[in-house]
């Protein structure tokens, strides 16, 4: 009788030890259908990847940082401009007759 046990529980060990190797089999394929949908999903939404996320982030942060120099840059420009569009506006009034400034 006692072997007659054994043999059960080397059977029901067995069909449990199957039993998870399919479940196992079982679960491989569901993550690989739900992997793949997720995957159709995204693609499908148009999304970036993250690399090419971070290259063009990179690139507006490079682009902001030369418009500002830019504007700086353009803003002493126009400082220089209107200084000397004043000098030349003094340089001007100084040389003209006494009476040419009157608009007569």
């Amino acid at each position: 009788m006692t072997q007659t046990q054994n043999r059960v529980f080397d059977e029901i060990a067995r069909l449990f030890t199957n039993a998870a190797g399919a479940a196992q089999g079982v679960r491989q394929e569901v993550e690989t259908v739900i992997r793949s949908q997720a995957e159709r999903l995204v693609a499908d939404l148009d999304l970036v990847p993250r690399e090419e996320f971070e290259v063009v982030r990179a690139m507006a942060a490079l682009a902001r940082e030369e418009n500002e120099a830019l504007k700086l840059r353009i803003e002493a420009l126009e400082a220089q401009l209107a200084k000397k569009a004043k000098a030349a506006s003094k340089a001007r009034l100084a040389e003209a007759p006494e009476g040419a400034n009157d608009g007569e």
